[in-house]
């Protein structure tokens, strides 16, 4: 960044401005680490006015080279500041400050029902079974409890009973707190009327913990490629959907890396997710293809793990009932920037590697083609030559 100088020389406004070499500074490009440093623990940001959130500026700060993580909280803010500010709008800026007091108002107000919810307890929230795979940590003690029914997407148990009930109560008393204050709240997309964002009333810090401590593992064993050596900025939020609730939503993709999907409670019949194939921005309109399609019908207690990209949407509720899902994205940023700079063909996109293989077939028919003539050329003028 350059920072100019007032160059112009005393004697009155007639003289043309001058830059001397004192007034022309290069000054260092604000630039986070490509590797974090997961031993830092990351500050607290919430007392300090920020454009940004606590939440963000912690997302972001174990990517702080290494003379900024010693540095003051006012310092290290106002150096990733800058940094987003490169990339964030002004008018996301405000959205986000608008954010920020919408849930410091929930924070310093709200009261839970069940406090024990808001700290990761993996004895009282995680099934014997699925801690010890995790603790393990292989992929033959995952595959041990863990099925794929179809390629990238994996089912399997992980909670507790007691923990789906308590969270239901938790987001009931959540629900009726701010209809009782007459807080307006914020949902999870703008076709949800009944959602809640879990991050909202303090469920981020025992979400964060679970995707760090026991879905980040999995996901290195069957994702890899999306993992690097964290994931981020996980958003959670509760969706309810069925009779007098919201409506299934369409085909889409999501906002993240990967999908967790809890079924939390469920009434009735019907409600299947149906995946159709993997897709980059550029083939998401593109038809899949009979391989590429899988419908799963959610159980209660189970979990389902698959790509962000991966095309999904839900069948109507054949019958009267209701479903109750925990949503929980995980993201990778470092993966995000990567993604600019990735060649034409992702290998994991359905389309693209259908398109690679069009391509290379094309190429391959081409070269024969071109090898034909030759031989033909060739033949025809051995021919005249034993003429």
């Amino acid at each position: 960044m350059t920072v100019d100088g007032d160059g112009t020389v005393g004697g009155g406004d007639h003289q043309p401005p001058v830059t001397t070499a004192a007034a022309t500074t290069e000054m260092p490009i604000p630039r986070l680490s490509l590797l974090p440093n997961n031993e830092h623990i990351s500050d607290n940001y919430e007392d300090l006015e920020l454009e940004f959130t606590s939440a963000i500026l912690r997302s972001i700060e174990k990517y702080l080279p290494m003379d900024k993580l010693t540095a003051n909280r006012e310092e290290k803010a106002k150096f990733m500041s800058d940094i987003l500010c490169k990339y964030i709008s002004r008018g996301e800026c405000s959205k986000a400050k608008r954010y920020k007091n919408y849930r410091e108002r929930i924070i310093s107000n709200y009261q839970p029902r069940f406090r024990e919810l808001y700290k990761l307890d993996p004895e009282s929230f995680l099934l014997p079974t699925f801690r010890k795979a995790i603790s393990e940590n292989t992929e033959e003690s995952f595959r041990r409890i863990i099925s794929e029914p179809f390629p990238g997407v994996f089912v399997f148990e992980m909670f507790q009973p007691d923990f789906f009930e308590k969270l239901l109560a938790e987001v009931e008393n959540f629900r009726t707190w701010a209809h009782e204050t007459k807080l307006k709240i914020t949902r999870p997309n703008k076709m949800s009327k009944f959602g809640v964002v879990l991050d909202d009333f303090g469920l981020d810090i025992m979400l964060t913990q679970l995707m760090e401590d026991f879905i980040f593992p999995i996901c290195k064993v069957f994702f890899p490629k999306v993992c690097g050596a964290m994931f981020d900025s996980p958003r959670g939020f509760f969706i309810e959907n069925g009779e007098d609730r919201d409506a299934e939503l369409g085909f889409h993709v999501e906002d993240s890396e990967i999908t967790l999907n809890v079924c939390l409670s469920k009434q009735g019949e019907g409600g299947e997710i149906f995946f159709a194939g993997t897709r980059c921005k550029k083939h998401m309109d593109i038809d899949p293809k009979p391989e590429e399609r899988f419908d799963y019908c959610h159980i209660l207690g189970q979990a389902i793990l698959h790509r962000g990209c991966h095309v999904h949407g839900a069948r109507a509720a054949t019958t009267s009932g209701r479903r109750a899902n925990m949503i929980l994205w995980c993201r990778n940023s470092l993966f995000r920037e990567m993604q600019t700079y990735e060649k034409e063909f992702r290998d994991w996109c359905g389309q693209c590697v259908h398109e690679k293989k069009e391509k290379e077939s094309q190429s391959l028919a081409a070269k024969r083609k071109v090898k034909k003539k030759k031989r033909h050329e060739f033949a025809k003028v051995y021919i005249r030559c034993l003429v």
